[in-house]
């Protein structure tokens, strides 16, 4: 018996959905079925023992069971007993089911298809509702398609009798404060009167941050006002004694009651951390950037917070892809709500140069420094990635507005100039740096290198004998550091493969004695670490290779550690095998959420003291990504999970109490706009936002739900709205963007719409009730007014 798959899909949901629940499920928790039931298979690869079908239910991720070398294979589990089943999970470890059905079957002998599924991406795992009326004897997954050449396998077959329970609360966190006590009162409730004070030198600028965050999403008014009283006040305090003792740099207090919110720090940047936790007490809604019906509510707290490094930073490359400031802006946008609070701009490399440098008064080799951009900012690379890369530069007018707008976030910014290896668009603008000892050299008959936009490294170099180089670079630090404000130039240093050792330290001596001179810190990457850097005042980022020439900097030359692991804190490192493109190199696989969470920058660095270590940065190399969509895709969740190793102390910091925090935090995201990579060890909830309505006898009342879900296909979303007179409805969810991995995106979130018209008037309810597979339940419920 087989009966059409969207029949029998949809009466099971409705059943599942509308059916009331017996009184004592919701105290049962749900068991896997498939451990006490008994697996075959058509087929055993290589008829090995180490591949038999008893190996999907043993509850051993580490076995799996694998067929033989055609389409036509299944696995089935009989239950000990018949019983209803839920849902049913298939972890596929490799050589996934491009296209399978699952089946059920009372007898063995007679089957149901359950549903059909054809999947992009291996390996994953599948979640897939059965919601079976009546008992089920047998449950099988029938391949149709393979992945390749090889069979189907496939480690874990779970057979569920019931959703799991919903997922604990959580404030959601991130980064995890130092102490936070709920203390359980009534919370407090934005009003149309609410007024944000701001209280001593440095608090208006947090305050304004705040209220703009607000009114773009409540649609009120939300005054800032120095001192004075107001009902419902949010009372921002800055100014000595009032942060945490000793932290005063960045920490704050927060305290939350029905009545007032009170924020207090020591300076302005500690006033803007507590601005970031205060907003994600809020409702996910509040990252929206058009106005939301719904009540703002902060829980009642008490929070003290700081951060455990001072440097909590992200990396981006610009240079071998451009990002216009408006994107830089978005990057910005993102990341400080996990109080990020540097950012790096790689903004040179082989493939192109991008910041204007100006000439200068005197000029002897007589280099037309605008070639830089007008050349080098004309390439970008033409290898890889789903588009050439973004050619462009920064005015000085574009990077003033980023660094305004990085300090407006809370953010530092530091510039780099990658120098004496990476130079080729250095090499491939200005003629007079392609002097004897520059690699590569010219074309016979031509005056520079050509542009190379491949993803080689190490073939490149300036000319450690010529004083055109010495010239050249002290000009350009120079004027960058006439630029920037923050205290720090990054002077790269990394991959000169083909610089002879002492060439490199000549170089890299003269650099940051220049940097040194200018009054700014000098950073550049670990193969730096053996040069004579200024004492006491030289940062070394670590990013592979030789950690004691690190420790041996610090012990030393009193250096500082900035530490970006490339398996712990670089993106686009692959964070998932689905992934079709990043790289494998550092970690021998994905570099998954797991890792760039669990490690200590405390320790990381042998024989040196955790105080030596000025703190962590998450890298983004643009070698394949393209936009800020990408580089968001590959960043996110592992941005977040490096600004918890650098704000948490160690002994608070634990995966699984980050994943629950972080599993809320999805739907946040989601609101904001960014693309994020939705793991698929972290259990992303659904939230729903249900306004209420107002419309007209006879007319559809255009109810609308709100759903985030991320990671969620639309198919993977039932839904059900349940009217309070009866009525009942079965509207698709709609979204604007599915996900895809390989298209590197995250879903958008989604609207269920009723098509309901209403013939008299009154006040109605209306729930709307989501399920995903192997989820529990999601409900959001809203009134209609019908005049």
């Amino acid at each position: 018996m087989r009966r059409p798959l969207a029949t029998l899909a949809a009466a099971a949901l409705a059943a599942a959905l509308l059916a009331p629940a017996p009184a004592a499920r919701a105290a049962d928790p749900p068991a896997n079925l498939a451990l006490t039931g008994t697996a075959t298979a058509s087929s055993v690869e290589l008829d090995r023992t180490d591949f038999v079908a008893a190996h999907v239910n043993d509850g051993d991720t580490a076995t799996r069971w694998s067929s033989k070398y055609q389409d036509d294979n299944w696995v089935q589990i009989q239950l000990a007993r018949p019983a209803k089943v839920d849902h049913v999970k298939l972890t596929w470890p490799n050589a996934c089911a491009r296209d399978f059905v699952l089946q059920t079957s009372l007898d063995g002998r007679t089957w149901t298809d359950v549903a059909a599924l054809q999947r992009d991406t291996c390996p994953r795992t599948d979640v897939i509702d059965v919601l079976s009326d009546e008992p089920v004897g047998y449950v099988r997954m029938q391949g149709r398609k393979r992945w390749a050449a090889y069979g189907y396998s496939i480690s874990e077959f779970e057979i569920w009798d019931g959703p799991p329970a919903a997922p604990a609360p959580t404030l959601g966190l991130i980064p995890k404060p130092v102490s936070v006590t709920e203390t359980g009162a009534a919370p407090f409730t934005l009003h149309k009167n609410t007024r944000v004070l701001a209280q001593g030198d440095g608090a208006q600028a947090p305050a304004d941050y705040l209220a703009r965050l607000l009114r773009r999403a409540t649609g009120q008014k939300l005054k800032v006002a120095e001192n004075g009283r107001g009902p419902a006040a949010i009372i921002i305090e800055v100014g000595a004694g009032k942060g945490p003792e000793g932290h005063e740099d960045e920490g704050y207090t927060l305290s939350v009651a029905a009545g007032e919110i009170r924020l207090r720090a020591a300076t302005p940047n500690g006033a803007l951390n507590g601005v970031q936790t205060l907003r994600q007490l809020l409702p996910q809604w509040v990252e929206s950037k058009e106005t939301v019906d719904t009540t703002w509510t902060v829980p009642a707290v008490r929070i003290t917070d700081y951060p455990r490094f001072a440097h909590r930073g992200m990396m981006l490359d610009v240079a071998r892809s451009f990002y216009p400031v408006d994107e830089v802006k978005t990057y910005i946008d993102a990341a400080a709500l996990f109080k990020v609070n540097r950012l790096h701009l790689h903004l040179t490399d082989d493939q192109g140069w991008r910041i204007v440098i100006d000439d200068p008064a005197g000029n002897p080799s007589g280099i037309d420094y605008g070639l830089l951009t007008r050349v080098g900012g004309g390439t970008a690379m033409t290898e890889r990635g789903t588009e050439p890369g973004i050619t462009g530069f920064y005015t000085k007018a574009d990077y003033a507005e980023i660094v305004r707008y990085a300090g407006e976030n809370g953010m530092t910014v530091i510039p780099e100039i990658d120098m004496p290896g990476h130079v080729n668009s250095a090499l491939h603008s200005v003629p007079q740096l392609n002097t004897a000892g520059s690699q590569p050299r010219p074309a016979a008959g031509q005056t520079t290198v050509p542009h190379n936009g491949t993803g080689s490294v190490g073939y490149s170099s300036f000319d450690a004998n010529s004083a055109v180089t010495y010239e050249f670079v002290g000009h350009v630090l120079a004027e960058l550091a006439a630029m920037t404000p923050g205290p720090y130039l990054h002077i790269g240093g990394d991959e000169a493969h083909v610089t002879s050792h002492t060439d490199y330290v000549r170089m890299v001596d003269a650099f940051t004695a220049r940097v040194h001179a200018l009054g700014k810190t000098v950073v550049g990457w670990n193969e730096y670490a053996s040069s004579a850097l200024p004492q006491d005042d030289a940062v070394v980022q670590f990013w592979n290779g030789d950690r004691n020439a690190v420790a041996n900097a610090v012990k030393n030359r009193g250096a500082k550690v900035v530490l970006s692991p490339a398996a712990n804190a670089y993106s686009p490192q692959k964070q998932d095998s689905r992934q079709p493109d990043g790289g494998t190199w550092a970690c021998g696989g994905p570099c998954g959420l797991d890792r760039h969470y669990n490690w200590d920058p405390g320790t990381y660095i042998p024989g040196i003291q955790e105080s030596s270590v000025l703190g962590v940065e998450s890298a983004v190399w643009g070698e394949f990504i393209r936009r800020v969509p990408q580089a968001q895709y590959y960043a996110y969740p592992r941005l977040i999970a490096t600004a918890e190793a650098g704000w948490t102390p160690q002994a608070q910091r634990d995966y699984g109490d980050f994943k629950t925090r972080l599993s809320k935090m999805g739907g946040r995201l989601t609101v904001q706009g960014t693309n994020f990579f939705p793991t698929a060890d972290v259990a992303w909830r659904t939230e729903i936002l249900a306004p209420a309505v107002t419309t007209a006898t006879g007319r559809p009342s255009g109810a609308t739900w709100t759903v985030t879900a991320p990671g969620k296909a639309a198919a993977d979303l039932g839904a059900v709205i349940t009217w309070n007179d009866g009525v009942r409805e079965t509207p698709a969810p709609v979204t604007e963007r599915e996900a895809s991995i390989p298209g590197m995106r995250v879903n958008a979130a989604y609207t269920v719409t009723s098509t309901r018209s209403f013939d008299t008037t009154g006040v109605y309810t209306g729930t709307l009730t989501v399920r995903s597979p192997g989820e529990a339940p999601v409900t959001g419920t809203l009134e209609v007014t019908v005049r």
